[in-house]
C-alpha cells in the first residue's frame, strides 16, 4: 500500500492499495470513533458491485449506516439530486460529528462532497473512489459540486475530505472505456509537469498501478497545496479541460469526460503550435500516447460551437479566460487570453 499526505486546509491521507474497502471500518476508527452515523452515497452500478463490502465493513466496526443511491451517469449530477441527498441526510438526523462516505466515481464524489459541504454548513466526508479517473483526480483536492443545464460544475464548494481510500481492486470491474477515461487524466499529469510519468506510461499500466496512481496523486497534491482555491498554479490541472468540457456539453455527454479531455489536449497542443507557443513535436507525442491507451484524438465540433460553450465555463474571468497550453513535452503553462479571441485560437487546433 502507498500513502500520499495532502496538507491543505485539512490534512488527510490518500491510501492506495488492495483490500481497502474491506478494512475501511477499522481504518476509520482513528478519525471517527464509534458510535456514529454514516451516509454511504453511491450510484446504482457501484452499489451493486461494492456496496455490500463497504457497508459490512462499516457496520462491523460499529457504525450505523444509511444509504443514498441514485442512477449512474452525468445526467444525475444535478441540483435536484443534491436536494434529495440533503433531505436524506436530514431525515436520518446526521449531525456534525457524523460523516458522509462517497463510494463511486467522480459524479458520486463531487455530489456527496458538495452535500457534505453544505448540510449543517459542513460535515465531514470520506472518499472511496472506484474509478481510475476519480482516484487520480476528483477524489483529491476538495473540489465538489454539480452541473447546471448551461455548464458543468457551476455550483459547488471547496471541501476537503477527511480521508481518501483508493482500493485498486475496484479497477478490475471497470469497463474498458471507463478505464481509458481515467488513463486520459493520468496522461494529463505527464504533460503538465511530469516527464518521468510519461516514461513510466510507456510500459503497461498493469505493471505498476499503485505506483502510477500515487505518482498522479502526489502531482495533484503539490498543486493543491500551492493553490488550494484554484486561483493560480492549480489551474494547470485544467489541461485539455476548456475544450474538453465544451465537447462533453455539445455531445450531450455521449462523449465521456476522459475522451473529451483527451481530444481537448490534442486540440490545445495543435493550437499552441499554431500560435507559436509550443514546440512542434508535442501534438504528435500526445496523440501517440493517447492512442496507445485507446483514447480518441479527433474533435467532431467546430471552433464556433466550442468557443460558445467554453465561454460559459467557470474558468472565464470577466473578459478573459485562462488556457492551459503545453510548451514542450512534459511541461505546460497558463496563458490568459481575451475571451473574444478564443474562437480564433481554437481554429488553430482543428
Amino acid at each position: 500500500m502507498k500513502t500520499v499526505t495532502v496538507r491543505a486546509s485539512r490534512t488527510y491521507d490518500v491510501q492506495i492499495g488492495s483490500g481497502l474497502l474491506q478494512s475501511a471500518g477499522a481504518s476509520l476508527q482513528a478519525l471517527f470513533p464509534t458510535p456514529r452515523k454514516v451516509m454511504v452515497v453511491s450510484d446504482d452500478t457501484v452499489r451493486a458491485l461494492w456496496g455490500d463490502l463497504l457497508i459490512a465493513s462499516l457496520e462491523s466496526a460499529g457504525y450505523t449506516v444509511f444509504e443514498f443511491v441514485f442512477p449512474h451517469g452525468e445526467a444525475s449530477k444535478t441540483a435536484a439530486t443534491i436536494v434529495s441527498l440533503w433531505e436524506a441526510l436530514a431525515k436520518t438526523n446526521l449531525t456534525r460529528t457524523d460523516f458522509v462516505a462517497a463510494l463511486g466515481g467522480g459524479v458520486v464524489g463531487d455530489m456527496a462532497g458538495f452535500a457534505a459541504a453544505t448540510y449543517l454548513r459542513g460535515i465531514p466526508f470520506v472518499q472511496f473512489p472506484t474509478t481510475l479517473l476519480a482516484m487520480v483526480d476528483s477524489s483529491v483536492g476538495g473540489k465538489t459540486g454539480a452541473d447546471l443545464a448551461i455548464g458543468k460544475n457551476l455550483i459547488g464548494a471547496f471541501h476537503q475530505p477527511s480521508a481518501v481510500f483508493c482500493d485498486t481492486d475496484t479497477l478490475q470491474t471497470l469497463p474498458d472505456n471507463i478505464f481509458a477515461d481515467g488513463c486520459a487524466e493520468v496522461i494529463k499529469y505527464g504533460y503538465i509537469n511530469d516527464p518521468e510519468l510519461l516514461e513510466m506510461l510507456k510500459k503497461p499500466f498493469a505493471d505498476a498501478p499503485d505506483e502510477i496512481i500515487a505518482h498522479c496523486v502526489a502531482d495533484k497534491r503539490d498543486l493543491v497545496e500551492a493553490d488550494e482555491r484554484d486561483t493560480g498554479a492549480r489551474q494547470l490541472l485544467n489541461l485539455g479541460h476548456t475544450a474538453g468540457h465544451a465537447i462533453e456539453m455539445l455531445s450531450d455527454f455521449t462523449i465521456s469526460h476522459g475522451s473529451a479531455v483527451a481530444i481537448g489536449m490534442v486540440l490545445m497542443a495543435k493550437a499552441a503550435v499554431a500560435a507559436g507557443l509550443c514546440e512542434k513535436d508535442v501534438p504528435t507525442h500526445i496523440e501517440a500516447m493517447l492512442k496507445a491507451y485507446h483514447l480518441p484524438t479527433e474533435c467532431p465540433y467546430g471552433a464556433d460551437a466550442l468557443a460558445k460553450v467554453a465561454l460559459s465555463d467557470k474558468k472565464r474571468k470577466g473578459g478573459s479566460i485562462t488556457l492551459v497550453l503545453p510548451d514542450k513535452i512534459g511541461n505546460s503553462r497558463l496563458y490568459p487570453v481575451p475571451a473574444d479571441t478564443l474562437c480564433e485560437f481554437f481554429k488553430g487546433g482543428l
